[in-house]
């Protein structure tokens, strides 16, 4: 037989909707287990002083796996502490001098209203009044001043609190988390090992349920439905299957030909849909694994 019609046989009996299982029954559809996987990359550049993890390890909660050198963070935080401290000294000796103005503010202004009443009664001559007058614009104006001072140094503040808070952020990131219950699939670097930002460190996947991806022809797909409940087989030995139950999570709104892989025309021209099934994996479904459906 030759190697083309070998290969054509072997990806129809896969993908084909007709072939017949271990135990002579036809199944519905065929297809491979696969789970979403995700990268989690360094939000920091520097060196790994801790990655405590391995490829195959399973975490069932969030957890902190290891830790970037913060040194140089922690040194700029501390600097920015203490410049912080300084202008928040300064602000404190504004206060105090607006609190002087507004206490000789306060003694002018009883000043004025006895010139005022003085001047009214004639007691008082036009030059003390402008005289009066005119110191109480003069600390006015000194408070104003102080004021506009006053809300450049707090603007300073506010900028060093900026600063802060951008450094707490990178010192947060410094820290390496497996974000949620999941699998360690890939490992690609170690402790003491020098990544920047972005570089990928594992690969992780939430393995407690995977989907079968199969494909079903179009006749079939009247029959079919979101959250329908189906009978997966997989291999249990040379002879016999395992039964699980799985349940339709999601089927592709477009048909698609057949992969081009498969070698005979008869097989290529078929359309199919492609159709996954949840199934809760007790420890035996493994990503890349054969499976068989078939409707209930």
């Amino acid at each position: 037989m030759k190697l083309n019609t070998i290969i054509g046989i072997s990806f129809a009996m896969i993908f084909g909707f007709s072939a017949c299982n271990q135990n002579g029954e036809e199944s519905d559809a065929y297809g491979n287990f696969e789970a979403t996987d995700y990268m989690i990359s360094a939000e920091n550049s520097g060196k790994i002083l801790t990655l405590d993890l391995d490829e195959g390890d399973v975490f069932t909660a969030k957890k902190q796996v290891g830790i970037i050198d913060t040194l140089q963070l922690f040194l700029q935080k501390e600097q920015l502490k203490a410049q912080k401290s300084a202008i928040a000294s300064g602000v404190q000796n504004i206060l105090s001098r607006i609190d002087v103005y507004q206490e000789q503010l306060s003694i002018l202004q009883k000043d004025k209203n006895r010139i005022d009443k003085m001047f009214a009664d004639g007691a008082a001559t036009s030059k003390e009044l402008d005289d009066i007058n005119g110191n109480v614009l003069v600390v006015q104006k000194q408070i104003q001043s102080v004021k506009t001072e006053n809300a450049k140094v707090l603007g300073e503040l506010e900028n060093i609190k900026r600063k802060l808070d951008a450094v707490n952020d990178l010192i947060a990131k410094s820290k390496i988390f497996v974000p949620e219950a999941a699998t360690v699939l890939e490992k690609y670097h170690e402790a003491y090992e020098m990544v920047n930002a972005g570089t990928p460190l594992f690969k992780l996947a939430d393995l407690r349920s995977l989907d079968l991806r199969v494909y079903i022809s179009g006749d079939q797909l009247p029959s079919v439905k979101i959250g329908q409940e189906v009978t997966v087989l997989i291999d249990k030995n040379k002879t016999e299957n395992q039964t699980l139950t799985g349940k339709i999570s999601w089927i592709s709104s477009q048909s698609e030909f057949t992969p081009k892989i498969i070698q005979t025309k008869k097989e290529r021209v078929k359309l199919v849909y492609a159709v996954k099934v949840k199934v809760k994996n007790d420890g035996h479904l493994k990503i890349g694994m054969p499976g068989e459906i078939r409707f209930k």
